[in-house]
């Protein structure tokens, strides 16, 4: 039950953490120098609580390249957010993330070695993108919805080499997760600040000096409680990486439907039901993709 309840962490961490910084509000800029700010903020008083030893040489280079993937991905991330709502985003970016991390542990880790894996895998990816294109069905054709939609997926794509190195730059080190969390924090703020300064160079608004920017350290802090419990969830003694992985998987439906039912991106009944198969799709794809 204990390990249930650590699993589910990031079903709420990263599920309501879109709809509460886009509850907050901002622009992009904003957004991220908040979240990354909580996050420093969390990884900081766990490493002093856990008595944590900070890495050297390519291990903290690694995990700091490792978070400026992460803010970097996710300031596209927060763009899309403009474009179609956090709603129709999030089960888009994770579908891209769990087909780009299939076919990582395919082509680099040597997963799926059997044929009927492989097979197995294909149907997953398959499924993925299936569910990902009914949870952004409209029901009502409108041109500039569509024009919308297609860019948030062309961000999102691009945005994907960012999760992918959060993901990736932490496996070719001899770290663990919890000894990167703070060299992960630290890439996320190098991205925010020189973002912010890049904005406020060209728009003349700096996001250091603004409210709301402080404001986001809320959703910050749900980030960073998500991404903790996930590597206390992954450990072998609780519910191990595949069953970890899929339990985290589920906040792209807490993330959808909050989005809806709190920020105002309406659907109607019908794109609703198809929406709701959408991410049935997606989470038996998360789940077929770990069980190969």
């Amino acid at each position: 039950m204990t390990a249930l309840l650590i699993g589910l962490g990031p079903l709420l961490g990263w599920g309501l953490y879109p709809t509460i910084a886009s509850k907050i509000g901002g622009k992009p800029v904003n957004q991220i120098v908040g979240s990354t700010l909580g996050t420093l903020i969390f990884a900081i008083i766990l490493f002093f609580v856990n008595d944590l030893t900070l890495p050297t040489g390519m291990d903290l280079t690694l995990g700091i390249v490792s978070g400026i993937g992460w803010a970097s991905a996710q300031i596209l991330t927060f763009k899309s957010f403009e474009l179609v709502g956090s709603s129709r985003a999030m089960p888009i970016t994770t579908a891209f993330q769990l087909i780009v991390a299939s076919l990582w542990g395919v082509v680099h880790l040597g997963n799926w070695p059997t044929i009927t894996d492989k097979l197995i895998g294909a149907l997953a990816l398959v499924l993925i993108i299936i569910g990902a294109r009914f949870t952004v069905w409209s029901e009502k054709k409108d041109s500039a919805n569509s024009s919308n939609i297609k860019k948030a997926v062309i961000i999102l794509a691009v945005g994907e080499i960012g999760y992918w190195l959060y993901s990736a730059a932490p496996q070719e080190t001899s770290i663990t997760g919890m000894n990167a969390f703070l060299p992960q924090a630290i890439g996320m703020v190098i991205v925010a600040v020189v973002y912010s300064l890049v904005i406020a160079i060209k728009e003349k608004e700096n996001a250091l000096t603004q409210v709301v920017s402080y404001k986001q350290i809320i959703s910050g802090f749900f980030f960073a409680f998500a991404a903790l419990t996930y590597l206390i969830s992954a450990q072998p003694s609780m519910n191990g990486l595949a069953t970890g992985f899929i339990l985290s998987q589920t906040s792209v439906v807490l993330a959808t439907l909050t989005g809806i039912w709190f920020l105002g991106q309406k659907k109607t009944p019908k794109e609703m039901k198809i929406t709701i198969v959408g991410l049935i799709l997606i989470l038996l794809a998360a789940t077929l993709t770990v069980i190969v």
